[in-house]
């Protein structure tokens, strides 16, 4: 079993390989009606980054610490695919459909981390 810091690290890293940016956690760990423990939220710039950061993050996550999805969701169009590890979901967007959502705010309570881009 994958400790949840664990994961996020490596959901982030994973992300970082394809240039995801505008990384944050957002931890619900201390909510009891949140229905997981955690989002990690990363835009991509078009459709295809999209997809590239998704499947770096689905591939980094299992080579580095052995760890795949329970489902993911949205390579349909690559607006926003959802990547489920049960305790954390990764969610990889375009930045109007983040904005759109506002997945950050959902929770007021949720404590939330942001991940400098990497240059």
């Amino acid at each position: 079993m994958t400790d949840n810091q664990t994961l996020v690290n490596a959901i982030i890293e994973g992300a970082q390989e394809k240039k995801g940016h505008s990384i944050t956690f957002v931890d619900l760990s201390g909510i009891e009606a949140a229905p997981t423990q955690g989002f990690v939220l990363v835009n991509g710039n078009t459709p295809i980054q999209v997809d590239a950061v998704a499947d770096s993050i689905r591939e980094y996550v299992e080579k580095t610490i052995g760890v795949r999805p329970f489902n993911y969701d949205g390579y349909q169009n690559s607006q926003w695919i959802v990547i489920d590890y049960g305790t954390i979901f990764a969610h990889v967007f375009l930045p109007d459909f983040r904005e759109r959502y506002r997945l950050e705010e959902l929770w007021a309570d949720a404590v939330i981390t942001d991940t400098p881009d990497i240059v």
